[in-house]
């Protein structure tokens, strides 16, 4: 009888804490999960130890809350210029509102799925097929814009979407490889065009330049040489008038110095002298470099020529003295 009680106690104790354990979840870190009671919902258990009431409350949804990769599947599009392509993308999105997500779609991440196909579609067959690989950020962000406001009923946050591949037919990939080597062809054929001419227009300038430079050296070289024969002019001419002026004070001073002879004693004597000398010297010469001799009528009368040259003397002895009593005033 007390054995079969204490079996009875252990069975009710073991289905306490079964019943207790049921009412128990450890919810981890970026998760939710979604708590109906009686079929209705009634919370949403947050990270951490959270209590429930066995056999009434029941959790039916389970929520990972961070973002999340999905992969959309490839698919035909049809662009502007009725040219197909395959496209393919990845899109991110995260659940932000548990209760929505649990009970406002039967499938949030299909829904998502398809929506984003048609979304891509949709902006693709608005643009032509050269758009299409200029404009990539522009239909990531339309594809984004248009999932995010239907996502919102759906407890979702999309986040963005990439596409990974836009791959058109290989017809269309060898017409796209062809123009664009004719393009790079044509490119080349300017720069080129563009090179010679650009090398005319340098060789141009360098000729003009050239020319320039000789002409302003030769200018420089015919102004130097004017201004050279210009100085030696005015040299040549400031040493011939020193010359003149040297010999005109030699002369003076010879004059002066005869002056000065002439009146001191014996001067006349030793000028006659000097002057019949001279006479007698300058005839003998005369004679000797010529065949035809010149006699002057009074050839006997040597006295009277000695006598004619002294008068000559006395003059210049008169206009020496003049000469030095100018120079002495000059001096004063």
């Amino acid at each position: 009888m007390y054995e079969s009680g204490f079996f009875l106690l252990v069975a009710l104790a073991v289905i306490v804490v079964a019943i207790l354990a049921k009412g128990i979840y450890i919810v981890p870190q970026q998760h939710a999960y979604v708590v109906e009671r009686l079929g209705k919902f009634n919370a949403v258990l947050q990270p951490g130890l959270s209590f429930i009431i066995p056999f009434i409350d029941r959790v039916c949804y389970r929520h990972m809350l961070k973002e999340v990769p999905l992969d959309i599947p490839s698919q035909i599009c049809i662009t502007k210029d009725n040219t197909q392509l395959q496209v393919d993308g990845i899109l991110y999105f995260q659940v932000t509102d548990p209760r929505l997500a649990s009970y406002g779609s039967s499938d949030y991440v299909l829904a998502i799925s398809q929506l984003a196909q048609t979304t891509l579609r949709s902006v693709i067959g608005r643009m032509e097929l050269d758009k299409t690989f200029e404009e990539r950020n522009a239909i990531n962000s339309a594809v984004v814009a248009a999932l995010d406001e239907a996502a919102v009923n759906w407890g979702v946050k999309v986040l963005r979407y990439e596409i990974k591949d836009l791959a058109p037919p290989r017809e269309i990939i060898q017409a796209m490889q062809r123009q664009i080597t004719a393009e790079r062809e044509k490119r080349a054929v300017i720069a080129e065009s563009e090179g010679r001419m650009q090398e005319q227009i340098n060789l141009a300038y360098g000729d003009r330049q050239a020319a320039i430079n000789q002409s302003e050296g030769e200018r420089q070289a015919a102004i130097n040489q004017s201004e050279g024969e210009r100085q030696a002019a005015i040299n040549r001419a400031q040493g011939e008038a020193e010359a003149i002026l040297l010999v005109a004070n030699a002369t003076a001073q010879a004059i002066t110095a005869v002056a000065e002879a002439a009146r001191k004693e014996g001067g006349h004597e030793a000028i006659n002298l000097k002057v019949a000398e001279q006479y007698v010297q300058a005839f003998g010469q005369l004679a000797q470099k010529g065949n035809t001799l010149i006699l002057p009528s009074n050839l006997s009368d040597i006295a009277g020529l000695v006598g004619t040259a002294m008068s000559m003397v006395k003059t210049e002895n008169t206009a020496a003295q003049g000469i030095a009593q100018v120079q002495a005033n000059k001096q004063n």
